[in-house]
């Protein structure tokens, strides 16, 4: 089944989706974050909860909207409100379901989020999976922008960005993105509970960059050959959930 629900606390309404076979039977969860102008529904989200809830029927897959992403209120980006997502998202999974059995999945802009968040608070996931993490999320995006956007945004000028929806980006948020470079930060002491999975042809993120960090942190990393940044080849999606349920050890 599939159930939407929000989360409000603290001034946030934080829209979610639950995957699972049945409310009363998760024993266990899955929480999945998005990349940059995603949203819950994503198709990745889909699959690894189609995959998982196949094989083990106390799973639940939660998935949320980002601050500013899909139906989320907000129209300003912030990596505060993105760390109080994650936050009440973790804390919400733990107390509705009783469980301390967390597991993490993000992709690109949402693998950065996740490094971040526990290299700042500790890990709540017994393992964390990242697909094409943007762990040099600045470098990325300003590399991805017009020269136009970027010199309207440099003017304290908004600019509209994205695909799916549009997300209004300040300078603001593109500074914070270049004070908080968690790439030279250390994470080899969650090396154990994460994973990292890179497409060889990644078009986004640096592939070479993703793994001189996993190297440097003592990451497991499994390079994907061939693969984009969505992984839009579904043999080669299959391939990267297969590896990602093996490294959760269920």
């Amino acid at each position: 089944m599939e159930k939407y629900f929000s989360i409000n606390e603290s001034g946030r309404s934080v829209r979610c989706k639950l995957y699972c076979a049945e409310p009363k039977s998760v024993r266990r969860v899955l929480v999945c974050c998005h990349g940059f102008t995603g949203h819950k529904d994503n198709s990745a989200a889909q699959k690894m909860a189609d995959y998982l809830l196949r094989k083990y029927k106390d799973f639940g897959v939660i998935t949320f909207d980002l601050p500013a992403h899909g139906d989320d209120a907000r129209n300003k980006l912030s990596l505060v409100d993105c760390d109080i997502y994650i936050r009440l998202v973790c804390e919400y999974a733990a107390s509705r379901f009783k469980t301390k059995e967390l597991y993490g999945y993000a992709t690109s802009f949402g693998g950065y989020l996740m490094l971040k968040y526990i290299n700042e608070h500790g890990s709540p996931f017994l393992k964390l999976a990242l697909r094409c993490p943007a762990v040099n999320m600045h470098a990325v995006f300003t590399g991805l922008m017009p020269e136009d956007d970027l010199r309207m945004i440099m003017r304290n000028k908004p600019v509209m960005a994205g695909f799916d929806r549009k997300v209004r980006v300040t300078r603001e948020f593109v500074e914070e993105l270049e004070r908080e470079d968690i790439s030279c930060r250390d994470f080899s002491g969650f090396s154990d509970s994460l994973i990292i999975l890179q497409g060889t042809k990644d078009e986004i993120v640096s592939f070479d960059f993703v793994r001189d960090f996993a190297e440097k942190n003592s990451i497991e990393f499994i390079p994907v050959e061939g693969a984009d940044h969505r992984f839009q080849d579904p043999r080669k999606m299959e391939l990267a959930i297969k590896r990602i349920v093996e490294f959760f050890d269920l």
